[in-house]
C-alpha cells in the first residue's frame, strides 16, 4: 500500500513517525475517512469541512488548502488502484520532542494519509436480498465531546468490542437518561409508522456525513418524513425499523437488537425506499 506522510508518498512499511509525536502519546489529532469508488469520492467537501471543524475545535492549524487535500486524496486513490477505497487522513499536533501536556507553540502538524478497502459501490436496494445487521446496546461511557472526530477513540473501540465479542455487528449506545446517542462506528435512525427519526446533533454524537446525506436526500425527495429529535431507547426497541449510517455502510438495516427482532425481524420497506433515494443522490454531495 502506498501512503502519504508529510509531503511524500511511500510504501506503508517505509513510513516512520516519532514515538514522541503527540498523536502517538496523547491521541492528540483528528482523522476522517472518505469513500471513493473508481477514483470518484463521495461527499469529499463535507468530510473536509468536518475535518477542518475538528482541527479548529482542538486548536490545530489546518496545514493544507482544500485543493491540496483533494490532490492528495486523488493521488492515494490512483496509486492504490482506484477501485473501492476509503481515503483516510490523520493530522496530529506534531512532535515537540518531549512528552508535555500543554500545547506547544508553532509546531508543524504531522499529516498522514492511507487507503482502506471498503465494500463495492452500493447497488439499488432489494430488501428481500439484503442481509440485516444484528446489534447490541450499551450505556454510553465515552467522553462528552463525541462531536469531535478525534483519533483518541478508545471509548468507541471498547464499545465496538462489546458487539464484536458476541459476533454481532455494532453496539448502539444510550446515555444516563436512556436516550439514544449513536453507534460505536455509526449514527442511528429509527422508523415508526413510516416516519424516520434520528437524534439531534450535540456533543454526544458525531455529525456523520452519511447521516447528513441521508437526511438531506430524503428531505429533498420529500416522500419520507425525517425528524431530528430526542429518541428514547424504548422507542428504539419498539421501532418498525432501525438503521445505522456511516461512510462504508451508507445506510444499513438492523434486524436484531439485543437478541430481539426489530419490527418483524426483516429488512423493512422504508429502508429500501430510503436507500434507493440515497443511492441516486450520493454523488451530488
Amino acid at each position: 500500500m502506498i501512503v502519504y506522510l508529510n509531503g511524500e508518498y511511500m510504501e506503508a512499511e517505509n513510513a516512520k513517525i516519532s514515538p514522541l509525536d503527540r498523536g502517538f502519546i496523547f491521541g492528540d489529532g483528528i482523522y476522517d475517512v472518505t469513500p471513493s469508488y473508481n477514483g470518484k469520492m463521495v461527499g469529499f467537501q463535507l468530510h473536509l469541512n468536518r475535518m477542518k471543524n475538528g482541527l479548529d475545535a482542538i486548536g490545530i492549524p489546518n496545514p493544507l488548502t482544500d485543493g491540496e487535500w483533494e490532490e492528495i486524496a486523488s493521488n492515494l486513490s490512483e496509486k492504490n488502484g482506484g477501485q473501492n477505497l476509503g481515503i483516510y487522513f490523520q493530522i496530529s499536533r506534531g512532535n515537540e520532542g518531549r512528552r508535555f501536556h500543554g500545547f506547544p507553540h508553532d509546531l508543524k502538524p504531522t499529516i498522514f494519509g492511507m487507503v482502506i478497502k471498503i465494500d463495492s459501490y452500493p447497488k439499488m436496494p432489494d430488501r428481500k436480498n439484503q442481509i440485516g445487521l444484528k446489534v447490541v446496546s450499551s450505556e454510553d461511557m465515552r467522553w462528552r465531546q463525541c462531536n469531535i472526530k478525534s483519533t483518541a477513540i478508545l471509548g468507541n473501540v471498547l464499545h465496538f468490542q462489546e458487539s464484536f465479542a458476541l459476533n454481532k455487528d455494532e453496539t448502539i449506545m444510550f446515555n444516563s437518561t436512556n436516550e439514544l446517542t449513536e453507534g460505536s462506528i455509526s449514527n442511528v435512525f429509527i422508523v415508526k409508522n413510516g416516519i424516520v427519526a434520528t437524534p439531534i446533533l450535540d456533543h454526544q454524537l458525531l455529525p456523520g456525513i452519511s447521516r447528513h446525506m441521508a437526511i438531506e436526500s430524503l428531505r429533498s425527495d420529500g416522500s419520507i418524513e425525517v425528524q431530528e429529535r430526542v429518541i428514547s431507547m424504548d422507542e428504539v426497541r419498539e421501532a418498525d425499523e432501525v438503521w445505522i449510517t456511516n461512510s462504508s455502510k451508507h445506510i444499513a438495516p438492523v434486524v436484531e437488537l439485543d437478541e430481539q427482532p426489530v419490527g418483524n425481524g426483516l429488512v423493512g420497506p422504508v429502508w429500501e425506499k430510503a436507500m434507493s433515494i440515497y443511492c441516486k443522490a450520493m454523488f451530488e454531495f
